[in-house]
């Protein structure tokens, strides 16, 4: 038994120097980047799922996908400790702004997402409101978001606004969900 128990101690010491001297070089980012991705693990079925949602196609007449944006973006992320899984799609509208939160509002409820209770204020007190829907049907993991970009969002994606930026109002249509399948919702 004390074999043992000294061995353990032993490799528990090595784990703490190797964690250590990562630190130290910068290597630590591997070991990180190595746990975090296995929260992504086997998600792929997932994010199918989440791509088949036809409220990413429905768009207002008139919207374009903007030059650097794919037509659909989806995966697993993972660098804030717990991973996430999405699908979503970047638009930029020609027209007002409260046109896109009204079209959304209505086909979001038309396909059965339910809008949350701080949209519903929020969007009553402005016409142009960032919106957050749950989707309904027993489903508690997936939410919808539409939310207007800002230059804030775009450089902490590291991505430019492009020139149809310049004509319209960028938007992002977004449904997220706990790549662990956990309940989640709109933050009120």
């Amino acid at each position: 038994m004390t074999p043992r128990t000294g061995m353990g101690r032993c490799a528990a010491l090595l784990l703490t120097v190797a964690v250590a001297a990562g630190a130290l070089t910068g290597c630590d980012s591997l070991f990180l980047d190595a746990a975090l991705d296995r929260g992504c693990e086997n998600t792929e079925n997932r994010v199918k799922q989440l791509e088949s949602h036809d409220i990413l196609d429905s768009r207002p007449e008139g919207t374009v996908v903007p030059q650097g944006f794919k037509d659909l973006e989806s995966g697993c992320w993972a660098d804030s400790g717990d991973a996430w899984i999405y699908a979503e799609r970047t638009y930029v509208f020609p027209g007002d702004k409260a046109e896109v939160t009204q079209y959304y509002r209505a086909a979001a409820e038309r396909d059965g997402w339910e809008l949350s209770q701080a949209s519903a204020q929020s969007s009553k007190a402005e016409r142009t409101a960032d919106l957050c829907f749950t989707l309904g049907k027993g489903d508690s993991t997936t939410t919808l978001d539409v939310y207007f970009l800002t230059e804030e969002i775009l450089d902490a994606e590291e991505r430019k606004a492009g020139p149809e930026f310049n004509s319209g109002s960028g938007y992002r249509v977004a449904i997220t969900s706990p790549a662990n399948g956990s309940a989640t919702g709109c933050s009120d």
